[in-house]
């Protein structure tokens, strides 16, 4: 695939595109505080608010991953990044909650069809000795957008009001828009008879799909992996607020934990291009996660960690589990059950992640109200580091099953 322009190679127009898309994810950790006050939101309506961009991708991953091969890769990006720019500006109006949550679900629309045929354009643009390297700097999208909504976010919301955050948000998502249409040639024109077939392909590419052990095992697994992460990094910045920290040393910090995720994210292409095996990047992923919950949050008998020590330890939770996400859309390379299906492996991977996004912030809160605190919070993202590590094992007898596309 070749660009329209040469200023910038195609592959990583793409990871911008993924970046601004989660820009809009990671826009509202740093507003939490000032809407609360705002709109008078209960914490765990907070938590939903935090969530519902994921409301789409729990209900559509999977169809929205089955009509981007019909619809077109680079068609199918454009929409998104429309659709996030409209749910964006119209957000900076809205003033009460019920319309910002409908509109966070629109954004969680345009989202999905951002980051769906994000693996399939690159690994279009790459060659394969690169595929692994980029698949690690693509799936930096997330703590890239979310570390610069958290640092960009805290500065424009302590000079104006909240709704100017939405709209500048749209107008970038407008210059990305921009950006990818000059950017990425055209979706090349399919023969009639091959739109047809692949339109009815999709039953097929289901099928294969949900039969299949590998996108199940790597699904689940991004869907544990992306609960606790989120729920960890939507909540600090409250967190902060709650021990008194400013609102711009709180965006900061917590910035510098989400792009403590990318060192992870960058590390496991290189780490599985030189031989290390997906289980042991997973096994060290979920293993830092855990340790560095318990560091973070774990209080006994009132002692625990002093702030710097808890900061270290988020620190570790979310740099080397970022080994996890880069390390399982490798693998969805290896284990989509054809290369025609990649798109749809991807689109239930996504399916699980939004779905785990959507219940790790509300269950954290829920536990944090109950108790009275957040000392507590390593138990849910504990529980699902055990079940990350027994999946990390069921993946690594999956690959053995196809040592042919290893």
């Amino acid at each position: 695939m070749t660009s329209t322009r040469s200023w910038i190679h195609p592959s990583w127009l793409v990871v911008l595109a993924g970046v601004c898309a989660a820009l809009h994810v990671g826009k509202i950790p740093p507003a939490l505080p000032v809407l609360q006050a705002a709109l008078s939101l209960s914490l765990v309506q907070a938590g939903f608010l935090l969530s519902m961009v994921q409301l789409a991708g729990m209900t559509l991953g999977l169809v929205v991953g089955l009509s981007v091969d019909s619809v077109g890769l680079r068609r199918s990006m454009l929409a998104g990044l429309g659709l996030l720019t409209l749910a964006s500006a119209l957000g900076g109006f809205a003033t009460g909650i019920d319309a910002l949550l409908v509109l966070r679900a629109m954004e969680g629309f345009g989202f999905l069809w951002v980051v769906m045929p994000a693996p399939a354009l690159i690994r279009r643009c790459v060659s394969a000795a690169q595929l692994n390297a980029r698949m690690g700097q693509w799936s930096a999208y997330m703590p890239l957008g979310t570390a610069t909504a958290l640092l960009v976010g805290s500065w424009v919301l302590s000079v104006w009001r909240w709704p100017v955050w939405w709209w500048c948000l749209s107008g970038v998502s407008a210059l990305a828009w921009w950006m990818v249409w000059t950017g990425i040639a055209p979706d090349v024109p399919r023969a009639p008879s091959a739109r047809v077939a692949a339109s009815e392909g999709w039953r097929q590419r289901l099928r294969q799909t949900l039969r299949a052990r590998g996108p199940w095992l790597l699904s689940l697994t991004f869907g544990v992996y992306a609960a606790q992460w989120l729920a960890v990094i939507g909540f600090l910045p409250t967190v902060y607020a709650g021990l008194g920290v400013a609102e711009g040393l709180s965006g900061l910090l917590t910035a510098g934990v989400a792009l403590a995720n990318m060192g992870g994210n960058l590390a496991s292409g290189r780490l599985l291009q030189r031989g290390w095996r997906g289980r042991q990047l997973l096994f060290i992923g979920f293993g830092s996660m855990a340790l560095g919950a318990v560091g973070a949050f774990g209080e006994w008998q009132g002692w625990g960690l002093p702030m710097a020590g808890r900061y270290v330890s988020v620190i570790l939770l979310s740099a080397v589990g970022g080994l996890i996400p880069g390390t399982l859309f490798a693998l969805a390379m290896r284990l989509a059950p054809s290369p025609d299906t990649l798109s749809t492996t991807v689109g239930w991977m996504q399916q699980w992640s939004a779905t785990g996004q959507f219940f790790g912030p509300p269950l954290v809160a829920w536990v944090a109200a109950s108790v009275g605190g957040w000392e507590w919070t390593w138990a849910v993202t504990g529980s699902c580091c055990l079940v990350g590590m027994g999946l990390a094992v069921a993946i690594d007898r999956a690959l053995r099953a196809v040592p042919s596309r290893a």
